[in-house]
């Protein structure tokens, strides 16, 4: 299973780069809009020289010819780049256009399995289900996942599944052990993921246990 951190920080993506916590970066125009920046072009360079792997990002359009514009310009910034497209019926031709041109599209806004089994038969290497999103509407994200999971394995897909945005560790470790084939977690959870209350209690028991046998414990 690959983990994407789903941020435009590069202070965010260099930590979690540096600690090899993560594959790639999701990230989307309002993500980079977020960002103290002159450029959002420099931004999306700034995150591909971080990031080792792929880096995601959003298309600004709707439109089939304006989606299909704009995935192109995006993909030609680095061979890193996935464009995502929201999966709507304007931009499909669009998308078997680019995916014809090489070029790697994921589709987004992707709630349920026929969404995602019409996405993968246009060509896309990636189906982005929004587990947030999903649970504030009352849906079970984890039983999403599982019917996508069943329906790739059934129709013999190859694209990924997605989860995006778990809002915790036990909503991240069930979409691991629903099929997900990646998680895009945010900076916030990826760093709750590291921690537990028995964790930090066992810290403080072997610290205790050398500064008995060993003295006053310092790392200076």
């Amino acid at each position: 299973m690959r983990l994407y951190l789903a941020s435009a920080a590069l202070d965010d993506v260099l930590w979690a780069t540096r600690r090899r916590l993560i594959d790639g970066v999701l990230t989307t125009h309002a993500l980079i809009g977020e960002q103290d920046i002159d450029s959002e072009r420099e931004q999306l360079f700034d995150l591909c020289r971080t990031a080792a792997g792929p880096v995601f990002v959003t298309v600004h359009a709707l439109t089939g010819a304006e989606a299909y514009r704009d995935a192109r310009e995006l993909a030609k910034l680095s061979d890193q780049i996935v464009v995502q497209i929201p999966f709507v019926e304007d931009v499909i031709e669009s998308i078997h256009r680019l995916t014809a041109d090489g070029v790697r599209v994921a589709a987004t806004l992707v709630f349920t399995a026929a969404q995602a089994l019409l996405a993968a038969r246009v060509g896309v290497v990636g189906v982005v289900v929004p587990v947030d999103e999903l649970e504030s509407a009352g849906h079970d994200a984890l039983a999403t996942i599982r019917e996508l999971r069943s329906a790739f394995n059934a129709s013999g897909s190859e694209a990924d599944i997605i989860a995006q945005r778990p809002g915790s560790a036990a909503q991240f470790a069930g979409c691991a052990a629903a099929g997900a084939d990646a998680i895009a977690v945010t900076a916030d959870v990826l760093r709750a993921l590291l921690v537990h209350p028995l964790t930090d209690r066992g810290v403080d028991r072997f610290l205790h246990a050398l500064s008995r046998q060993h003295g006053t414990w310092s790392y200076a």
